[in-house]
């Protein structure tokens, strides 16, 4: 286009000039830092002079490594010249990683500019966005400096930053930015510069000279993302996005881009061959497109996203480089150790013959030894016998001295045991003594005639003071004065006295005196204190002589004693003395005989060593003979693979790099389809393993074992999963909704491990931490956005030399151990380039094989928990073994390389290598015996493979459920568990086969998984489910092809296109034509799924007899699935029962909520409250909760929540719905208290399922935990009735005293009950609006009835209809239609006959006999026909429309859950812009143009009713083709570019698009259900039939009705005409309805009176032409056309009402608003069955 443009404008053109390559102009041009803007001469200068800007760039600034592709410079200089610009601001637009952000950088420093982007923190909002920004404003305005605003996706946590950047780009001019008083400092600041530039200093000058500055000097540089809508939605709501902003726009890198920037990047690898540098970076760059590729195919098939950027493409390189070098190493290592090994054994071998030789020299030595040992053998004996002998003569002298020294200790030892007895009497005249001094001595001396026991005791004082025993006998009181004259001398005597050599002639003397009764010295004390002391004395001496004289002999006895030993004791210590002598003698003597021995053992042990040596030699030699050759072998291999290392790294890293995201197969497409073929192809080619697995070169069998041990799944994909998670540089983010990667990561990491949540309390203090230790941190259920705080984290953008990283506004210091994983619980999160561009996407979605194995495991430990519990025993063992096999393995190797030069000399080492290696033997036998049983267990436990593989089926079907609405969402954990009750549900009647076992298991699993799904799916989903679970279940078995299961859903029915399961039908049509009143009959029967086909197409399989159906009756396609899933499943997945509330219980647990889906008109909270009773819950026990919740309530739920935990309370949280922004803190805490919170505690919550998929907000955590719980009325009126009847019971039937007549009527309610609410299904044929009728409606009727029964004697059947009609049911009607067929029902369900005679309620079905509450149940399962319009008053007609609608949506439901094929779609395809353009041209080309309304008024002279309706539709036809032209001439301009595309032009092309009427159209037109291509073609007839109408205005012969914006209009000009001719009043006047028997064609004149009308339909019933009455309609004819009408107006008193029936006229078939007139047409039948039926008359289809 540029070239023509050129061609055209420019004359004499030298092309060579103009369209020389590089076309670039940049203000770096002669140089950086000499702006001069001028053309860049070849891509070499251009080149040369940014390498010299990144390399300034890298020393002044930051190292920013980065390679300048052509596309890259070209980049840099669009980035310099739109900063050069004034005002130049960009914006950058391409996916993230694509080098916005570096070559802006580098743009910025050649341009001089600094550079500031915005440091995201924890709450960064607008006020710190004003701050920045009011910096940057004072640094450029005030200080003149050039700022470049760098600004990125990731920095706009907040789309209302994009208001200030908005005005910033706008105006300059963000409100708010400074207080006043900074204001005055910048006005002040400028106001000298704003003079020196010669204007006024004005406040108005000064500040637009300082905003003027800073637009000038601050360059905003937009860095977006253009995937998704966000881009989009932005330039629309701030368009100076746009608007202020040049845009450049970075596409995909090209090939050449790719393959250069692998190229640069792997000269660094010195490893890798030179050779090999072109072909790896080509491969590298397939590898990048063919993943894009495979993305959008993916895309296509599994409805997953999967991108790559730039930046993903550097990763790969980055990681190759890496792996390159790690495995390289490690292979280096590998070869290193065996060749060590080998080395050793070699050398081993060469040394036997050395240590030979060794051995002959040792023997002779040992001989000599042996010898000289000998000779002192016999010196040392005869040395020995001479001590011995001694030795005994001291023993013997020794025992005596020992007799002797026995002897006198015992005689010490009795001496001093009578010593010990005198001491007290010693004491005691001690003491005694201690009383008497000099004063009371002298006191008693006094005394002149004492008393006699005194004297008495003086005298014998006396008598022991006798010298020699020569006792006086003088012993009076004047003598004894005498002796104690001198009382010191006489205290001496006393105190000295020899107590132990006393007289004997003393002892006699003083007897008398001691038996004197009161020689006592208590008693004596009472005379004399001094005396009773004396007394004491006297006492205590005799006492102590007493004892001592039988101590003495034994005295000198023990003196002998010990005279006797001493002597004893100076023999010994002779003999002893000698006898040591001796001994030294010996000893020396002995150590040289122990010398010799030693020497003579060295040597023997010398000899012996050198022998096991050799005999070691030989064993190792030997021993390792397998190692020898296995390593050999190894090394070779080694050796090898490092030949083949750059070709198989290269491979890896593709895997590691690209395929985590992906399924199983699209893994296998990648490698094994894309990569491995291209690989081999390349020129030249890069040596590379033919069996190649990239599990094998990343890990080893002892790593995967302990995976496996850790709890990792042992399927491939599981493998490979936990391969890419270990090698990946990138963070891993874990796709994993069934949380088996989370179980593995937790288990392998265990309490090393922080787990933690984004959003929790101080989530980023404990991220800092881990940072700084270098922990590893698991972010587990992270959303579809992260919190861009982490984004430096996430993109690993380390600072300070990779020292630290920027968390906020904090340096945190970066530890190298630090890893980081995230997991989420979405199972298809949709995660933008910039997200999947800084970490590994890894699919841990679990796989059906994967789950099957799982599951057999849960049916094996049930069924046969030996087998299981041996299987996981060996699975453990194996996996232990291969551990320790790998360890024996590395120790051998590790011992041979560190035993040094002399392995030999090692014993030690050489046994120990014996040992692994015997180990090692044992273990590998070991392990062919476990193989042998383990493939006996497998064939054991295979026979209850399909029961496992049924389950995984189903958990898959209904893990696809939720395409079909959000709050279908189970969990991997609650499958389990129905998994886990369905096998112990099928009790073992102990006489079952195996097989018959494993079929009873099947049908048990399949059931109760039924049953829990069902309970918590709508009613209109559950047929779909039931059909995907069929289809699923017999393709497995192969009972069905995918082929014609496809051709079933899909049914294209097409003419000229040729079935792909031709063969099957062939022939149909000949036999349909050839026997076609056989297939009428089944065609129009009301149920001909029923009916059997004619000839062999009976015998046709039930799939292929469906879609037969689905080609004749594709209305009956519903019940027809039912038959089929009957047939091929059984009755029991189609009865439709709702399970009792209290069995579901029994289901729930403290970490199971119950989740109730409400539906309008249903509280089911009514069933928790009743059982609550029956189990001692309520409110007034104080431990039932019931929180309604809304504004404020969340902590009132939280703290019910709080006390029932701990409690054991039952805690309902209604209406969660309303609490958008408090769900994801009710998820975290009903998983708090999933674990460790009381038994009996229980949670229910409700919430009202979301309108569409983009509204839903519960959280996926909270759905997939709970039991879901949906309390719809059931659909078809005998579960409806069963359901109605269920509110009773016999009690209910017994309890008034009418009981016949209250039984029946109650009967009648329910049945009327049940139709009420079922006929809803059928639209607004059914009813005109949507009522919430409810079990509360029945149960106060039934209440009313009870009433009325008992207070009446008769039945008041007009009062009960009047209630129930006008205010129980009533009440919530607001049509009258719809009251009219409210009444009608009662009229025909409530009436005598119902009691006295025979009512039947519906055709074939009348009024039960009397009979109990059970019987009623059994009478409507016996008696109720086949579900039929007829039961309702309708026609089957009437459902022909809504069941094909049904069946439509079922079937293309079902085929969207198909899994499906890539090379199904094909073809080129138009773009939504051509195809919009395309409608758009057409509408405008065929829009005519608009009445002119003044010269249509001119035209006229009198203005009858019938002109100005005229009038009236044409300006109403203006007013709707004037917005026509105008918004698809403003989308058009749009489309083009040449204006901004506004939400309304979006709308508008949107509806273009997807074939429907524009609202901002319809709500200037009239009501039409049309699509967009039909309501044009409608509105063109429309045009051209008020165009004939005003080229003349005569009112046309047949008017078309239905053309009218405003029929009531030409309705109401038909009475004003007739009022207006005869003179009556207007509102007297009717309309008369006179349906003709001619069509349009057949008319040729206008009727005398009124109008004739045509293209009216009805609806419900037909016009019987012949009979001129409404008649039945025919089969499958749901809108009979009426003949013409001729409609007059006449008075109201000339009506005739009789066999009348008021049919109301409506636009549309949506009726209720689109209400137009009542039409009285005749009827023959009672105008009831036409109410019943739901007849009206419709002008649109």
């Amino acid at each position: 286009m540029q070239t023509d443009i050129v061609k055209k404008s420019v004359e004499e053109l030298d092309e060579s000039v103009v369209f020389d390559k590089p076309n670039i102009f940049c203000h770096f041009a002669g140089g950086i830092g000499e702006p001069k803007y001028m053309p860049i001469a070849d891509w070499q200068t251009l080149t040369k002079l940014l390498q010299e800007a990144q390399v300034a760039y890298n020393d002044i600034v930051a190292a920013m490594n980065l390679v300048l592709f052509e596309d890259a410079m070209n980049h840099v200089c669009r980035i310099n010249r739109i900063l050069e610009l004034p005002r130049g601001n960009a914006l950058l637009v391409g996916v993230g990683g694509s080098g916005k952000q570096s070559l802006s950088r580098l743009a910025a420093f050649i341009s001089s500019l600094e550079v500031s982007q915005i440091q995201l923190k924890k709450g960064y909002g607008i006020p710190d966005l004003k701050k920045e920004l009011a910096g940057l404003y004072l640094k450029s305005g005030m200080k003149n400096v050039g700022i470049m605003f760098l600004m990125t996706d990731a920095q706009v946590p907040n789309e209302h930053f994009l208001v200030l950047i908005n005005d910033l780009l706008a105006s300059g001019e963000v409100p708010d930015l400074f207080p006043d008083d900074e204001v005055e400092n910048i006005l002040s600041g400028v106001r000298n510069e704003v003079k020196g530039a010669g204007l006024v200093d004005t406040r108005e000058n000064c500040w637009k000279f300082f905003i003027d500055r800073v637009r000038r000097q601050i360059k905003v540089v937009l860095c977006f993302s253009p995937v998704g809508n966000t881009l989009r939605v932005r330039s629309r709501k701030f368009p100076a996005i746009i608007n202020c902003t040049q845009i450049n726009w970075f596409h995909e890198w090209p090939q050449e881009a790719l393959i250069s920037v692998a190229q640069r990047f792997l000269q660094d690898v010195d490893i890798l061959p030179y050779e090999y540098k072109e072909t790896i970076s080509r491969f590298m760059s397939y590898a990048h497109t063919s993943v894009n590729s495979m993305s959008r195919v993916y895309l296509q098939n599994e409805r997953r996203y999967n991108y790559t950027t730039p930046k993903s493409y550097l990763e790969q390189i980055s990681l190759y480089g890496k792996l390159l070098h790690q495995k390289h190493k490690e292979l280096r290592s590998k070869v290193g150790r065996l060749e060590n090994g080998l080395d050793k054994l070699r050398s081993t071998a060469a040394q036997v013959d050395e240590l030979k030789e060794k051995l002959a020299i040792q023997e002779i030595e040992l001989r000599e030894k042996n010898e000289a040992a000998d000779r002192l053998i016999e010196i040392v004996g005869i040395e020995t016998q001479k001590v011995q002998n001694e030795k005994s003569i001291a023993d013997e002298e020794e025992k005596k001295v020992g007799f002797i020294a026995e002897e006198v200790s015992k005689k010490q030892r009795d001496c001093e045991e009578d010593l010990v007895k005198a001491e007290p009497a010693l004491s005691a005249a001690q003491a005694a003594l201690n009383t008497l001094n000099k004063a009371n001595l002298t006191e008693l001396k006094s005394f002149g005639s004492p008393p006699g026991v005194v004297t008495n005791v003086t005298a014998a004082v006396m008598v022991l003071l006798a010298p020699k025993g020569k006792v006086p006998k003088d012993r009076s009181w004047k003598a004894a004065k005498i002796v104690m004259a001198k009382v010191d001398a006489f205290l001496d005597a006393l105190i000295n006295y020899d107590k132990e050599n006393i007289h004997p002639e003393i002892i006699k003397a003083i007897q008398p005196y001691l038996k004197n009764p009161e020689f006592e010295p208590d008693f004596v004390r009472s005379k004399s204190a001094a005396a009773a002391g004396l007394c004491a004395w006297v006492i205590n001496i005799i006492k102590f002589y007493e004892v001592y004289c039988d101590v003495e002999p034994k005295r000198r006895a023990l003196e002998a004693a010990n005279a006797e030993l001493a002597a004893a004791q100076d023999k010994l210590l002779v003999i002893t003395q000698k006898v040591a002598s001796l001994e030294e003698q010996l000893a020396k003597l002995t150590a040289d005989f122990e010398k010799a021995t030693a020497d003579k053992l060295r040597c023997q042990q010398e000899a012996d060593q050198t022998q096991a040596t050799i005999q070691l030699a030989n064993r190792l030699v030997g021993g390792l003979a397998s190692e020898n050759v296995r390593w050999a072998e190894a090394v070779a291999e080694f050796m090898q693979q490092g030949t083949t290392l750059p070709g198989d790294i290269l491979l890896v890293t593709a895997f590691i790099s690209y395929v985590g995201c992906f399924t199983k197969s699209f893994r296998n497409d990648l490698l094994h389809k894309m990569w491995l073929p291209h690989i081999r192809a390349l020129e030249p080619p890069i040596p590379i393993n033919d069996t190649i697995d990239p599990l094998k070169l990343l890990t080893d069998e002892a790593t995967i074992a302990h995976w496996f041990n850790e709890g990792l799944p042992s399927d491939r994909m599981s493998t490979e999963n936990a391969t890419i998670l270990t090698n990946s540089d990138r963070w891993p983010l874990m796709i994993d909704p069934q949380l088996q990667g989370l179980k593995w990561i937790k288990q392998k990491y265990g309490e090393n491990l922080k787990v933690l949540r984004l959003g929790q309390k101080g989530y980023l203090e404990i991220i800092e931490q881990a940072l700084v230790k270098g922990s590893t941190v698991l972010i587990e259920n992270i959303d579809e956005h992260i919190d861009p705080v982490l984004n430096p984290l996430l993109g690993r953008n380390l600072i300070k030399k990779g020292k630290a990283i920027k968390i906020g506004d904090k340096e945190v210091e970066f530890n190298p151990n630090f890893r980081l994983i995230l997991q989420t619980k979405l199972s298809n999160p949709h995660y933008q380039p910039e997200q999947q561009a800084q970490t590994t996407l890894i699919n841990f979605t679990v796989t059906r094989d994967g789950l099957e194995d799982q599951l057999l495991a849960e049916v094996v430990k049930v069924e046969r928990p030996d087998l299981e519990e041996l299987k996981a025993d060996l699975t453990k063992q194996q996996n232990d073994f291969k551990i320790m096999l790998n360890g024996l393995e590395d120790d051998l190797l590790s011992r041979l390389s560190s035993a040094g030069e002399n392995i030999l000399g090692d014993t030690a080492l050489v046994e120990n290598l014996e040992t692994t290696k015997k180990t090692a033997a044992e273990i590998e036998e070991k392990v062919a015996e476990a193989k042998v049983t383990s493939q006996e267990i497998d064939v054991a436990r295979e026979i209850y493979r399909p029961a496992a593989a049924r389950a995984s089926l189903l958990y898959f079907i209904l893990n696809d459920l939720n395409a079909i609405n959000p709050v279908y969402q189970f969990s991997l954990k609650a499958f389990s568990v129905v998994f886990q009750n369905a096998i112990i549900k099928a009790e073992f009647t102990g006489e079952e086969t195996v097989q018959e076992r494993v079929i009873k298991l099947i049908d048990c699993i399949t059931f109760q998984v039924f049953q829990y799904t069902t309970r918590g799916l709508f009613e209109c989903d559950k047929l779909i489910f039931s059909s995907q679970m069929a289809f699923q279940i017999l393709l497995i078995s192969e009972e069905i092809t995918s082929m014609e299961l496809d051709f079933l859903l899909r049914f294209p029915i097409k003419p000229h296109v040729t079935s792909p399961a031709k063969e099957e039908f062939r022939n149909l049509d000949r036999d349909i034509e050839n026997q076609a009143k056989r297939w009428k009959k089944i065609i129009e029967s009301e149920c001909p799924e029923k009916e059997k086909f004619p000839q062999e197409w009976k015998n046709k399989t039930a799939l292929q007899r469906l879609c037969m159906m689905r080609a004749l009756r594709p209305d009956r396609m519903c019940y027809a699935l039912t038959d089929f899933i009957e047939e091929k499943l059984g009755s029991k997945y189609v009865k439709n029962r709702t399970m009792e509330f209290s069995k579901s219980f029994e289901e729930a647990s403290p970490s199971t909520p119950i989740f109730f889906i409400l539906s309008p008109g249903v509280n089911p909270l009514k069933d928790v409250e009743q059982l609550g009773k029956q189990m001692g819950y309520t409110e007034d026990n104080g431990n039932f909760h019931n929180v309604s919740l809304g504004q404020g309530q969340e902590i009132v739920a939280e703290v019910a929540m709080d006390e029932g935990a701990t409690k054991g309370h039952w805690v309902i949280l209604q209406n969660i719905h309303l609490v958008r922004k408090w769900l994801p803190a009710l998820e975290k805490k009903l998983e708090f208290y999933s674990e460790g919170s009381h038994d009996n505690y229980r949670v229910f919550i409700s919430a009202e399922p979301a309108a569409t998929a983009a509204a839903h907000i519960i959280p996926q955590g909270i759905l997939e935990s709970s039991i879901k719980i949906t309390n719809e009325p059931p659909t078809g009126i005998k579960a409806n009735i069963h359901k109605a009847l269920d509110n009773f019971s016999q009690e209910t039937l017994e309890m008034c005293g009418k009981e016949a007549e209250f039984k029946v009527i109650l009967f009648s309610l329910c049945y009327f009950h049940a139709v009420v609410a079922e006929r809803r299904k059928f639209g607004p044929q059914g009813w005109n609006k949507i009522y919430p009728f409810n079990v509360g409606d029945l149960n106060i009727s039934v209440s009313v009835l009870y009433n009325y029964l008992e207070a009446n004697a008769k039945v008041p059947w007009e009062d009960l209809r009047y209630l129930f009609g006008e205010i129980m049911y009533g009440g919530h009607i607001t049509d009258d239609w719809d009251r009219r067929l409210c009444i009608t029902y009662l009229e025909e369900y409530m009436q005598p006959d119902l009691v006295d005679g025979e009512l039947y309620l519906a055709p074939n079905f009348p009024a039960p006999p009397n009979t109990d509450y059970l019987g009623y149940h059994n009478y409507i399962d016996e008696m109720m026909p086949a579900e039929s319009p007829y039961l309702y008053g309708l026609h089957p007609n009437a459902e022909i429309g809504f069941l094909t609608t049904t069946s439509e949506n079922l079937f293309r439901t079902v085929f969207e859950m198909q899994p499906r094929d890539a090379g199904a779609s094909g073809g080129t395809t138009v773009t939504r812009e051509d195809k919009v353009k395309q409608i758009l041209d057409e509408i405008l080309e065929k829009l005519p143009e608009e009445f002119n309304m003044a010269e249509i008024m001119g035209k006229v002279e009198e203005r009858t009713p019938y002109v100005i309706v005229a009038f009236q539709e044409c300006e109403r036809m203006n007013y709707l083709t004037s917005e026509l032209k105008r918004s698809l001439k403003e989308l058009d301009l749009g489309l083009k570019g040449e204006l901004t595309v506004t939400s309304d032009m979006e709308q508008l092309e949107n509806s273009l698009f997807l074939d429907q009427v524009p609202t901002i159209w319809a709500s200037r037109a009239y009501p039409s259900l049309l699509g967009l291509s039909a309501w044009f073609n409608d509105l063109v007839l429309r045009l051209r039939e008020l165009e004939a109408w005003s080229s003349d205005f005569v009112l046309p012969i047949c008017v078309w009705l239905a053309g009218f914006f405003n029929p009531q209009s030409l309705l109401t000009a038909i009475m004003q005409s007739t009022a207006r001719r005869f003179e009556l009043p207007l509102d007297k006047m009717c309309l008369y309805c006179d349906v003709t028997k001619k069509q349009k064609e057949d008319f040729t004149s206008a009727p005398r009176e009124g109008a004739f009308v045509y293209g009216i339909f009805m609806e419900g019933a037909r016009w019987d032409v012949a009979q001129g009455v409404i008649a039945e309609s025919r089969l499958k004819e749901l809108y009979p056309l009426l003949p013409v009408i001729n409609i007059r107006a006449l008075t109201q008193d000339k009506q005739d009402n009789r066999n009348m029936y008021e049919c109301p006229v409506y636009k549309t078939r949506q009726r209720g608003p689109t209400y137009i007139w009542t039409f009285n047409l005749k009827t023959k039948d009672k105008p009831a069955k036409w109410v019943l039926a739901g007849v009206a008359l419709l002008l649109q289809t």
